[in-house]
């Protein structure tokens, strides 16, 4: 009798799995000291490219992949640098938070269904009136990328 061979993740796969996206910074998401992530293959919780890298990968495999600058989140869009006005940022959180270089904030979608996150690259005045510089690229835009991953279950 032939052994079963375990399942393989294909396009639309429900996974589970421990995985870990780093640049030349270090890590910006690493699941394998906590609990395994869930989801499902072209949901589009990983990019695209990323999710190329799982295809045909056995339940069970743990592999890590270098994704070559710009392929995994895209290259750096100099126009999602945006100033946005201290005032639209009191109406849409907290009207007394105080914004840092560096703090990443997450922004409702225009459909209030999900949300983005920008990270703070200045605070000042822009246009005359208080304001926070953004930066809405993904942290890992525009470099290379690490990808570890321990497929743990293919449905």
């Amino acid at each position: 009798m032939a052994t079963p061979q375990p399942p393989r993740v294909q396009p639309g796969s429900f996974l589970t799995l421990h995985y870990r996206l780093a640049g030349p910074g270090g890590d910006i998401i690493n699941t394998f000291a906590d609990k395994p992530a869930t989801l499902t293959l072209g949901s589009g919780e990983l990019s695209p490219a990323v999710e190329q890298r799982l295809l045909g990968l056995e339940e069970g495999a743990r592999a890590t992949f270098s994704i070559p600058s710009g392929e995994a989140f895209g290259e750096r869009n100099p126009e999602m640098l945006q100033w946005v006005a201290r005032k639209l940022l009191r109406q849409l959180g907290d009207p007394d938070e105080q914004y840092h270089v560096g703090d990443v904030v997450q922004f409702p979608t225009p459909d209030g269904m999900g949300s983005y996150a920008g990270a703070v690259q200045q605070v000042g005045r822009h246009d005359g009136d208080e304001a926070v510089l953004f930066d809405f690229n993904h942290p890992l835009a525009g470099q290379p990328v690490t990808f570890e991953v321990q497929v743990i279950g293919v449905l």
